[in-house]
């Protein structure tokens, strides 16, 4: 059998697919990658299925040595100058890995999240249907530590179709996102604000949600309680202390704050690759209906 033994984590690694969607009438999310774009295409690169589990890494540091076999990897998302035995081959290709030579990941210039796919994939035992971690259940596969042994799976006929993919390098420039209106964007004296203000990343965000910093917000009825409602990926939702949260793939099923906005879905794995102290743009995509008017969506 072909393993994997860790050997650093970095500040956070973790094991994910495209999660476990259905269960979110009984308390569990959908979880998965955060940045499913990043994750496809290392699955594609080394001819996995989209399905098959890879390594999130969260700002590098991570390293693994390969046992048993060689093996094709690939490493996506954040350039975190992967290497092999120190030799750097190169983010968005493959490379093949003899046993006991050193998987390697250092800290990305730009970016936040690295993925990391072996061929056949990572095969842990999966979890209500998935081996994607989630982190506010706490349902799936632990994270990683140094001495897990990763069992790696066994690989279809096909061959990687790709040396390398030509994807757009990440960078630390302003990050622009698009917003769907409402529903709940008439509990706001000025929900243009949202579109207005140049909002920076905070340090406390993670898998749960991005928290987003500048001048507040402010409630229309700031007296008024909103019932719970079902929560989305990329819905926004605005606390009390009027800085947005931008929700994450670990996000609650319901929510009680009211949702100004919702990023739309192609822009939802940008999010996953803001840093904190990076600067991010909302823009509507659709003329905004005012209070008093018909539901903001």
């Amino acid at each position: 059998m072909i393993t994997l033994e860790v050997l650093q984590t970095g500040p956070l690694a973790l094991l994910e697919d495209l999660g476990r969607p259905g269960f979110a009438h009984v308390g569990v999310t959908r979880s998965g990658a955060a940045d499913r774009a990043a994750h496809r295409l290392a699955n594609r690169l080394v001819a996995n299925p989209d399905d098959r589990a890879t390594v999130e890494i969260t700002l590098g540091g991570f390293a693994a040595r390969v046992h048993g076999g060689d093996v094709d990897i690939a490493v996506t998302g954040a350039d975190a100058a992967p290497a092999v035995g120190g030799v750097p081959f190169g983010t968005n290709s493959i490379h093949h890995v003899h046993p006991g030579e050193v998987i390697s990941l250092g800290v990305p210039h730009a970016g936040l999240r690295s993925y990391l796919a072996v061929r056949g994939g990572i095969a842990v035992e999966p979890v209500l249907g998935s081996r994607s971690y989630d982190t506010m259940s706490a349902i799936g596969p632990r994270p990683l530590r140094a001495g897990d042994v990763l069992p790696v799976g066994s690989h279809t006929q096909d061959y990687p179709e790709l040396d390398q993919a030509p994807v757009a390098a990440i960078t630390n420039d302003p990050i622009e996102l698009r917003v769907v209106p409402g529903p709940r964007d008439d509990w706001f004296t000025d929900p243009d604000a949202l579109v207005h203000t140049e909002w920076v990343a905070s340090e406390r965000s993670d898998r749960v949600g991005m928290r987003l910093s500048a001048q507040p917000l402010t409630y229309r009825w700031p007296d008024r309680q909103l019932p719970s409602e079902g929560a989305t990926r990329g819905a926004i939702q605005v606390p009390p202390n009027g800085q947005p949260v931008i929700l994450g793939p670990d996000h609650p099923v319901t929510g009680g704050y009211p949702v100004i906005g919702v990023v739309i879905d192609a822009d939802t794995d940008k999010v996953a690759q803001i840093r904190p102290g990076q600067t991010v743009r909302l823009h509507w995509t659709r003329a905004r209906i005012a209070a008093g008017g018909l539901p903001g969506w």
